[in-house]
């Protein structure tokens, strides 16, 4: 797996690469991550190169590959990212920004998320050896995010996890065809009634333990991202797994958003699969 990890000379680096360092133990030394970091002009260079000889200490790996890239930080990571082929990008988000900031604009890291050909693993709040997953999925088996982390990153999955698997039942996005009462309904009573989204719970479930894995289907009722950020709360998550579409037109604007807005406001780290 082709790892990079993207820092800069703030706090929010650090927790890049402690994730970077958990998520490497135990990796094939022939495939070394890559950091880098991002400057605004050349006469950064010797700074960056500083930042970067003490990040290869922080990550505690063998053998690591540096980089530097000049330009706005955004678009220098995305081009990174595309042109190296990653199977993973690492980025941290800032906690120090104000509340207008946010609201303002999309964090480096949230923009990252968005528009990234890889999956992106965004470095924030609480950051250890991660044991409790929180995977938030919808839509059909075909379009699961199980099965995008399970196809992209399934050598991140070591088989000792505690994965719970998250349906939010909105009746905002809810389609026509659903019954009140499935808007009421537990996993279990989702899965007994075959209903699209207990099939899609139990399809997780048979995949997740077919990797000798036993998830908890869980459901949850009310707006999409309240509940996300409650559940990963009151669950004690280490990581929460959302998915993010390469749909078009007013759907994609819908996920990014609340893609984004989940990113910013989540106390821990998050994955972004595609």
């Amino acid at each position: 797996m082709q790892i990079l990890i993207a820092i800069d000379n703030s706090p929010n680096a650090k927790l890049a690469l402690r994730l970077g360092s958990y998520l490497w133990r135990g990796r094939p030394a022939d495939e070394p991550p890559t950091i880098l970091t991002v400057i605004k002009h050349e006469a950064d260079r010797p700074l960056a190169e500083s930042n970067l000889a003490r990040a290869r200490e922080a990550l505690q790996v063998p053998t690591v590959r540096t980089k530097v890239r000049v330009g706005s930080a955004g678009e220098e990571i995305l081009r990174e990212a595309e042109e190296g082929s990653y199977d993973l990008l690492i980025v941290g988000e800032r906690r120090d920004r104000s509340l207008i900031a946010r609201l303002l604009a999309a964090s480096t890291a949230a923009r990252v998320a968005e528009h990234a050909l890889c999956p992106v693993l965004v470095a924030k709040g609480r950051v250890g050896p991660i044991r409790r997953l929180l995977l938030c999925d919808s839509g059909a088996p075909s379009r699961s995010i199980l099965s995008r982390v399970t196809a992209q990153l399934a050598e991140l999955l070591e088989g000792e996890e505690e994965i719970t698997v998250l349906h939010v039942m909105s009746q905002i996005s809810a389609s026509p065809d659903v019954q009140d009462k499935e808007l009421r309904a537990s996993a279990e009573e989702l899965i007994e009634e075959h209903a699209p989204e207990g099939e899609l719970l139990k399809w997780d479930v048979q995949s997740l333990e077919q990797l000798h894995i036993r998830p908890h289907p869980q459901v949850r009722h009310g707006l999409i991202v309240d509940e996300i950020l409650a559940e990963a709360r009151g669950g004690d998550y280490d990581l929460v797994v959302i998915g993010a579409h390469p749909g078009e037109g007013w759907q994609r604007l819908l996920l990014d958003d609340l893609a984004r807005e989940i990113i910013l406001h989540l106390d821990r780290p998050v994955l972004v699969v595609r």
